[in-house]
C-alpha cells in the first residue's frame, strides 16, 4: 500500500512528504523532552550524590544517545519509510525480531509512555486549577483502585491530540513546531535567568567544593544517610542513575517512524537525528549546570516529590516560581505527547501491511494519515492511563527499550555483511567504532541493571516474550489466508 513518492496523490491513498528537515528536528527535540528533566536529577542526586557525577551521567546519556543517533542515520537512508525501528529490525534479523519490538512498541513504550506524559501533563495543571490535579479523587472502588481529576485531564488531552493528527500530518506539525519552540525557549529563559540572577556563586562553589566524591543517599524517617563510594563500587550506582536520564533523552528515534512523509529522507532524517539530540543534549546540561549555581547538592537530591526545577525557579523567580514552572511542564509535555502520538500510529500502520496488526491499521484516512491506528493507540494509551500502572510499566521496559537499541545498531553490521550492495547515502558516523562503543556501553549497563535492579529487567523481558506466541498465531493465520 506504501508509495514514497514526494507527490501528493490527492486522494489519502499514500503518505506525502511534506515534512522538512526543521519539522524533523523539532519532532526528535520535541518528543525527547518531556517532563524528565524537570524532575530525575533528584533521584540522579541521590545515586550519586555529587555535581561531578551529576554531570557525568548527563553526559554520558548523551553521548549515548548521540552515538546511537548518529549509527540510525544508515538505516534511515536504507530503508526511508514509515515504521523506523520495526524496519530496522524486520530487515536485518526477520519478522519476528521486528514484530517483539512492535508488539513491546504498543503495549508499553509507546503507550505507556504517551499515557504517562498525559497525566504527567494534569498533574501540573493541578498547580493551577486544583480540581483537575492529581491530589483530587473522583472514584475509590473497595479493591482500593482509584480515579483520579489528573488521569481524565491526561485521557482528555491525549484524545485532542489524537483528533488533531487525523486532520492530516500538516495539523499535526504545526502544533509540534509551536510547542517545542515554546518549550525550548522557556528552558532556554529558565537557564539564562538562573545564571544572571545568582551572581555571587556561592551556591557554586559549595556545590563543586567536593565535586567528585560519590555517595548514595537514603533518607528513612527523618533520617539521611550517607555511604560513599569509592573505586569500582561506582559502577553499580552510576549505571543505576542513567536510567532516569536515559528515560529522559529517548523517543530521539521517533522522526524513523515517519519517513514515509519527511521530504528527501535519505538526508533529512539522519541530519534530523543528529542536531535534534545534539540540541537538546546540550540544553539538559545546561539545565543541571543552572541547577547547580541555584540550588545546592542536598537541596536537589530532597526536592519534594523530586522537582528539581520547581525548587530552582523558586530561589530564582521567588512564589511566582511555581505557576513558571507548571505552565513550563505543561507546554512541554503537550508537546511531548503530539510527537509521540502522531510518529507511533506509523509504526502501527507498517505492522499491519505486514500481517502482523489489526488490518485496520494499515489505511490511511482521507487526509493521508492512518487515523483507525491513530484511535487505537488512544484507546489502550487511555486504559493505561486509567490503570495508574504505566509507570510501573516504563521502569519494567527501559531495560527492553536498551535491549532493542543494541540489536538494531548490531543490525547495521550484520546488513553491512549480508546487503553490501543495498544504497546508504548515508554511513554510520566513526563506522565501525561508535556504533561498537554505543553497543558495549548499552551492554554495560543492562548487565548492571540485571545486577542492582532486577525489579527493572525480568517483568520487561515477559513483557516481550509474551509476543512470541502471539507472533505465530497472527503468522499461522497470515499463511492460511494467503
Amino acid at each position: 500500500m506504501e508509495n514514497n513518492s514526494a507527490h501528493n496523490p490527492g486522494d489519502g491513498s499514500r503518505f506525502v512528504r511534506s515534512l522538512t528537515l526543521l519539522d524533523g528536528i523539532l519532532l526528535v527535540a520535541g518528543s525527547m523532552i518531556g517532563s524528565g528533566i524537570f524532575i530525575v536529577s533528584a533521584d540522579i542526586s541521590r545515586q550519586l550524590g555529587s555535581a561531578g557525577w551529576l554531570i557525568v551521567v548527563w553526559l554520558l546519556s548523551g553521548f549515548i544517545t548521540l552515538a546511537a543517533a548518529l549509527s540510525y542515520g544508515e538505516l534511515s537512508g536504507m530503508y526511508p519509510k514509515a515504521g523506523g525501528q520495526y524496519v530496522y529490525l524486520r530487515e536485518a534479523f526477520g519478522k519476528l525480531y521486528g514484530f517483539l519490538y512492535g508488539w513491546s512498541f504498543f503495549a508499553v513504550i509507546q503507550t505507556g509512555t504517551i499515557a504517562a506524559v498525559g497525566v504527567g501533563f494534569g498533574k501540573f495543571l493541578g498547580y493551577l486549577v486544583p480540581a483537575l490535579g492529581d491530589e483530587h479523587v473522583l472514584l475509590t472502588t473497595d479493591f482500593g483502585f482509584k480515579i483520579k481529576a489528573s488521569q481524565l485531564v491526561g485521557i482528555a488531552i491525549i484524545f485532542l491530540l489524537t483528533f488533531i493528527n487525523t486532520l492530516g500530518v500538516k495539523s499535526g506539525k504545526w502544533l509540534q513546531f509551536l510547542f517545542t519552540f515554546a518549550k525550548l525557549a522557556a528552558m532556554g529563559s529558565l537557564i539564562f535567568f538562573g545564571f544572571i540572577l545568582f551572581k555571587d556563586g556561592s551556591v557554586w562553589q559549595m556545590n563543586w567544593s567536593d565535586a567528585w566524591q560519590a555517595m548514595t543517599t537514603t533518607k528513612v524517617g527523618d533520617v539521611i544517610n550517607h555511604e560513599s563510594l569509592t573505586g569500582l563500587a561506582i559502577v553499580g550506582p552510576l549505571c543505576a542513575a542513567m536510567v532516569g536520564a536515559l528515560f529522559s533523552s529517548d523517543a530521539w528515534n521517533n522522526v524513523t517512524f515517519i519517513a514515509g512523509e519527511i521530504k528527501r529522507p535519505e538526508r533529512n532524517i539522519g541530519l534530523s537525528l543528529f542536531i535534534g539530540t545534539f540540541v537538546v543534549t546540550i540544553i539538559y546540561i545546561s539545565m543541571n549546570l543552572m541547577y547547580l549555581n541555584v540550588i545546592s547538592m542536598t537541596e536537589i537530591a530532597n526536592a519534594p516529590s523530586d522537582r528539581v526545577a520547581l525548587a530552582a525557579a523558586l530561589k530564582i523567580f521567588g512564589a511566582a516560581g511555581t505557576t513558571i514552572i507548571a505552565v513550563m511542564i505543561m507546554v512541554s509535555t503537550f508537546g511531548c505527547n503530539n510527537g509521540l502520538i502522531l510518529s507511533g500510529s506509523r509504526v502501527y500502520y507498517t505492522m499491519a501491511n505486514d500481517g502482523l496488526f489489526f488490518p485496520e491499521a494499515a489505511k490511511l484516512n482521507s487526509k493521508g494519515v492512518p487515523a483507525a491506528a491513530l484511535w487505537m493507540q488512544f484507546i489502550w494509551a487511555s486504559i493505561l492511563c486509567l490503570s495508574g500502572k504505566y509507570g510501573d510499566l516504563l521502569d519494567f521496559i527501559i531495560f527492553t527499550v536498551l535491549l532493542f537499541y543494541i540489536l538494531t545498531i548490531a543490525g547495521i553490521f550484520k546488513l553491512r555483511r549480508t546487503q553490501p550492495d543495498l544504497p546508504r547515502p548515508y554511513k554510520a558516523f566513526g563506522y565501525p567504532l561508535i556504533p561498537a562503543i554505543y553497543i558495549i556501553l548499552a551492554a554495560i549497563i543492562c548487565v548492571m541493571l540485571l545486577i542492582y535492579k532486577p525489579t527493572y529487567t525480568w517483568p520487561g523481558l515477559i513483557i516481550v516474550l509474551i509476543g512470541i506466541p502471539i507472533y505465530f498465531v497472527l503468522e499461522g493465520r497470515n499463511k492460511k489466508n494467503a
